[in-house]
């Protein structure tokens, strides 16, 4: 079959289940473009600037389980780096797609715009190496390679990849031996690893399990939780990968966050003579500074390419494989362990009075349904949503390793797209929000419904708790946050409304649930200085490991 390149790279990336292409025009990209909107079964999601597509792209795949991205060389394919660099850190898979100058372009070094200036075409490609987990330059003659190659390791390592496709070379026809089709790495034997895991079961007295974002990088809850269940040992959620186990199974503690976790799930955890780290990676924001008390090099480690035990090592094996091979211990618990208690319904009396951090989270308990898609900035809205009980049907979304702020909002955009029919809730700040606020305009384009919480409390709070209280550096501009759905063109198409107490707030939950098919935006109005106490506790563990 004859195939234009560029209508090949979409066939394969279409055959992975991606639908939705996220990504900003430009001269080196615009014919390949057009193999994108030519298709029936993909859509092109014009972003307002590609650092939001790569977001969008992000959000997508935490819901879908790979993305794709198109930018252009140099300009666009550098302003995507921050959040392929996210993607990376937390391990979601996105292709990210360049189009670049022509072969003879580069053949002769010309001094083409979106370059150096220098002749060179390899500098941007080089930037990208360290951030993901393959790369590609793709010719006529390696097409049918390449591109096969990349996409399987976004996959097996659900990591983003980065594909350099010259304008020149998406437009030429090749003959398509087979069609792309994602094949699994074989399992690998993790007998030996499952014999040591048993044996240090066997011989404790208090044993737990952290898990964590592998769980949801590979999709293995399934896998996990029948592990559980069938040796009962205890689970630990870490903030970076809220979502990883099922909050509504009898097994389930809680969050572990170092020294500011519930007094009887840390004095559990730090205790624990036999820590199993399942999907988890142990990092100073999902521990409050490293404020752990059990001792990391006991740490059973099951991670994605990292076993580890003692002095066993073993960087090659996949996590799906461990894990797998787990289900064959005979070993069941008996002791006991603090069982998370859920939270009751908010029993508060409703006032006018300033509406609080510790209120507001307590009332978004009560209104998140029980298949929504929850998606928390990493700022106040995530120090305080990490602490909310989920159920097992609920998708949580933060991205508190790499921790850019802004994040959320087109990722909000890409998991929405990724699954239309789930209620989508964004709790945002101010100071994240003005970041990428343009992202709402596609949003409304696209007649989105999500559900947008704007937290007005004057400026960066999580800055304010680590360092310079009340420092100007940590102010920002007022905006009139409930104009800007009209300013994107939303018109009369979306909710506005404002809370400042939790009566109003209240009032904006019920008037939300009276319109379910249209995009709402609350403007939540709190004191400068409150804040989640998860927070405070967080901003003092950071002031004091900066120094």
């Amino acid at each position: 079959m004859s195939r234009r390149i560029g209508q090949y790279l979409m066939d394969c990336i279409s055959n992975v289940g991606i639908d939705k292409v996220f990504g900003v025009p430009g001269d080196f990209n615009l014919t390949f473009l057009d193999d994108i909107i030519d298709r029936e079964d993909m859509e092109w999601i014009g972003n307002t600037n590609e650092l939001n597509a790569s977001y969008a792209a992000d959000g997508y795949a935490r819901m879908k389980g790979i993305s794709a991205m198109v930018t252009t060389f140099g300009v666009g394919e550098l302003s995507a780096v921050n959040g392929i660099a996210g993607a990376f850190a937390e391990r979601i898979p996105v292709i990210q797609i360049t189009g670049a100058p022509t072969q003879a372009v580069e053949r002769a070094g010309k001094y083409v715009h979106h370059s150096l200036g220098e002749g060179n075409f390899d500098d941007y490609r080089k930037m990208y190496e360290p951030i993901t987990t393959a790369q590609a330059y793709i010719t006529e003659d390696n097409a049918q390679i390449e591109i096969p190659r990349v996409i399987d390791a976004a996959i097996t390592e659900s990591r983003p990849v980065h594909i350099h496709l010259p304008i020149d070379v998406a437009g030429k026809e090749i003959e398509v031996a087979e069609s792309y089709r994602y094949t699994p790495t074989e399992p690998v034997d993790v007998s030996r690893y499952v014999e040591m895991v048993q044996a240090k079961l066997n011989s404790a007295e208090r044993p737990v399990i952290i898990t964590g974002h592998e769980i949801n990088s590979f999709g293995l809850h399934e896998v996990l939780e029948q592990f559980v269940n069938q040796t009962g040992i205890p689970v630990a959620q870490l903030s970076l990968g809220k979502g990883a186990f099922n909050e509504e199974s009898p097994y389930y503690m809680g969050i572990y966050d170092g020294s500011i976790a519930e007094e009887r799930i840390k004095h559990y955890v730090d205790n624990s003579d036999a820590i199993l780290n399942i999907g988890a990676k142990i990092t100073d924001s999902a521990t409050a500074g490293f404020s752990y008390k059990f001792d990391i090099d006991d740490v059973i480690m099951l991670n994605h390419r990292n076993f580890k035990m003692n002095e066993t090592r073993d960087q090659s094996v996949a996590i799906k494989d461990l894990l797998t091979g787990l289900q064959k211990i005979d070993y069941h618990y008996n002791g006991d362990y603090p069982m998370f208690n859920k939270p009751l319904p908010n029993d508060e009396v409703l006032d006018n009075s300033t509406l609080t951090q510790q209120i507001y989270f307590k009332m978004m308990q009560d209104f998140i349904n029980s298949d929504d898609v929850v998606i928390a900035e990493q700022g106040t809205s995530f120090f305080g949503a990490y602490d909310l009980a989920l159920a097992k049907n609920n998708k949580f979304i933060g991205q508190p390793l790499w921790g850019s702020i802004g994040y959320t909002l087109p990722a909000t955009l890409g998991s929405q797209l990724a699954d239309t029919q789930r209620r989508n809730v964004l709790l945002i700040g101010d100071g994240s929000l003005q970041l990428t606020v343009q992202e709402m305009a596609t949003m409304i384009r696209l007649q989105q419904k999500p559900i947008i919480f704007i937290i007005n409390n004057d400026g960066y709070t999580v800055e304010r708790k680590i360092h310079g209280e009340n420092a100007l550096y940590n102010d920002i501009p007022m905006w009139d946050y409930k104009a800007l759905p009209s300013v994107f063109g939303g018109g009369d198409s979306v909710a506005i409304h404002e809370a400042d107490s939790s009566a109003s707030l209240q009032h904006t939950f019920n008037e939300i649930n009276l319109q379910p098919n249209c995009m709402h935006v609350i403007e939540v109005k709190m004191g400068m200085h409150d804040a989640p106490g998860k927070l405070n506790d967080i901003g003092k563990a950071f002031a004091k490991q900066n120094g």
